[in-house]
């Protein structure tokens, strides 16, 4: 396995996420022109793009071109981090500061077979690391972990802020699917980006990712970056580019992020498909499985669980 780590310093920081000037902003059809052209959009701008899509002033298929001028002329940093920002300000910020343990979250940006977070989020739990997890659906030809998880029979990942707190206190660890007060904005793009090729492009995956791990709330994030043929993302540079991206968004937001990319040229493990994906990590989790998928979820265990352990040990030694 290859993996590339990037990474920003994990120091806890608070969860205040920066609040937004409030200005006049051009037409909506202005916006997308200038994005259109080139243009870099100012965050009062972008803001009002997410704010108008929410309440209905912005017609989707205004919103399928903007994606499609974003696809195309691509965005900087300080647009991308603006653009996950205003999405996640589109919903509520869950409030996490009455558990008392490490809170983290992973991500990964999907390819074939992988079912890393199924077996990665209750191993993490059970060592202490609370671990609070929206997750997606697939894009593409990749499988999304809400779709695995519906798969078993009797699943529900359609919960309200509420109880998703409620499933943290008490076992560590909630794998739900995007609900209607967290981040709403990104699950009408989400679903606008399969319909529109415009899956593709790095601004969006980025703002669609980081805005639901803000969104959570957690202490700090971790994001596993496929590339390879198997992945939605072939290219190396491209799969370093996004992790930046992200990186950026998370210190603009205050969140240590960490990035890894790893190799995504075969299926990981044995089995592909909704239900099989499950079965195999239920084996991981007894201590068997393919060598290939345990070993990526012991590296990403690590990236999840030494960096609190550290700082843990650092407090007490401090005290």
């Amino acid at each position: 396995m290859h993996t590339i780590r990037l990474r920003q310093s994990w120091v806890r920081r608070a969860c205040t996420l920066p609040t937004r000037a409030l200005h006049t902003a051009p037409s909506t059809v202005e916006i997308i022109a200038r994005k259109r052209d080139g243009a870099e959009l100012e965050t009062f701008e972008i803001d009002a793009v997410i704010s108008r899509f929410q309440d209905g002033s912005m017609a989707d298929y205004q919103m399928s071109a903007f994606m499609m001028a974003t696809y195309l002329q691509g965005m900087s940093d300080k647009e991308t981090a603006d653009l996950t920002l205003a999405m996640t300000n589109s919903g509520t910020i869950a409030d996490l500061s009455s558990i008392d343990l490490p809170k983290v979250d992973k991500h990964s940006t999907g390819g074939v077979g992988d079912k890393v977070s199924l077996a990665l989020a209750p191993l993490v739990a059970s060592l202490g690391v609370v671990v609070p997890m929206i997750t997606g659906r697939g894009l593409g030809h990749t499988g999304g972990t809400l779709d695995k998880l519906e798969s078993i029979p009797g699943f529900n990942a359609s919960v309200n802020s509420e109880h998703f707190l409620h499933m943290l206190r008490e076992i560590g660890v909630a794998m739900i699917g995007p609900t209607p007060d967290i981040a709403p904005a990104d699950k009408r793009m989400y679903a606008l980006r399969d319909v529109t090729s415009t899956v593709g492009s790095m601004p969006l995956i980025c703002a669609s990712i980081m805005s639901k791990k803000l969104a959570e709330n957690p202490d700090a994030i971790v994001i596993d970056v496929k590339t390879g043929t198997a992945a939605f993302m072939p290219k190396l540079e491209d799969g370093i580019a996004l992790s930046q991206a992200m990186i950026a968004a998370g210190q603009h937001a205050g969140k240590t992020t960490q990035v890894l990319v790893t190799r995504m040229d075969q299926p990981l493990g044995c089995t592909v498909g909704t239900w099989l994906e499950v079965a195999e990590t239920l084996e991981v989790l007894h201590g068997r499985g393919p060598s290939d998928l345990v070993q990526m979820v012991q590296v990403f265990a690590a990236q999840v669980v030494l960096p609190q352990a550290m700082l843990a040990l650092s407090l007490i030694h401090i005290s």
